[in-house]
């Protein structure tokens, strides 16, 4: 059991440090197979999803990739929605909500493909009060959505900094790892933690397995650059996707 928790969570915070985001998407069914109640998988996967921001930023601590305006707008913008979405109910069916969430995924993917320079290279972001205003409302929503849902949301900040911000992948993912794996996890595991039950023997390895993958995807990012980061993103937003469908309808 063991054993299979750390090479879980080796290889889904690998990915995900690689790509952007997308761990829980791994790790959350993982858990919930291996038997944990939905809550119980919930509120571990967040505490153990703090040691992938952790990793990250050990890797990539050395190269000062953070922005700090930006990386005070996304804390700003998104712990509030974070916050906001681990105490509220979502209004949609588990399931439904499940197929949506697999369809965007898979949107994301599409739409990245379909661009073959979005996220190759940086752009200048102008810092209008309209487009500031824009941006924290939409990562307000990804908070919401990373406190409620939980999976996957990482991959729609990574898209978002690419996207609006004009970020290329290799300096959006660094912002993705480190301040919605860490701050942003870090606040709903907090906040789930107190209301629900946390499977504490199921951490020591998760959390390895976390911190280690993290280092190792983040290492690999560095070294080979942006294009490989863009069809990780790809790449996990389409396996994902469909793992998340096809679990909805399973």
């Amino acid at each position: 059991m063991q054993l299979g928790l750390l090479s879980v969570a080796l290889l889904a915070n690998a990915l995900s440090a690689l790509a952007g985001g997308g761990a829980g998407l791994v790790q959350l069914p993982a858990l919930i197979l291996l038997g944990l109640p939905f809550p119980v998988a919930l509120a571990t996967h967040k505490v153990a999803s703090v040691s992938l921001g952790v990793g990250a930023s050990l890797r990539h601590a050395r190269e000062s990739t953070l922005n700090a305006r930006l990386s005070a707008l996304i804390l700003l913008s998104g712990l509030p929605g974070v916050w906001l979405g681990a105490r509220a109910v979502l209004a949609l069916p588990a399931q439904l909500s499940t197929v949506l969430l697999g369809l965007l995924t898979i949107a994301l993917g599409g739409y990245s493909a379909s661009r073959p320079q979005l996220g190759a290279s940086s752009r200048e972001f102008r810092w209008t009060r309209q487009r500031v205003g824009l941006g924290a409302l939409v990562l307000f929503l990804i908070g919401f959505l990373n406190g409620s849902l939980t999976s996957g949301t990482g991959l729609f900040v990574t898209l978002w900094l690419v996207r609006w911000f004009g970020l290329d992948y290799g300096k959006a993912v660094p912002h993705t790892l480190i301040l919605v794996g860490l701050f942003w996890n870090g606040t709903g595991a907090l906040t789930l933690g107190v209301q629900g039950q946390i499977a504490w023997g199921w951490l020591p390895m998760l959390l390895l397995g976390s911190l280690a993958g993290g280092y190792l995807g983040a290492h690999l990012a560095l070294r080979q650059g942006s294009q490989l980061v863009k069809r990780a993103f790809e790449l996990l937003c389409l396996l994902m996707g469909l793992s998340l469908l096809l679990k909805a309808l399973a």
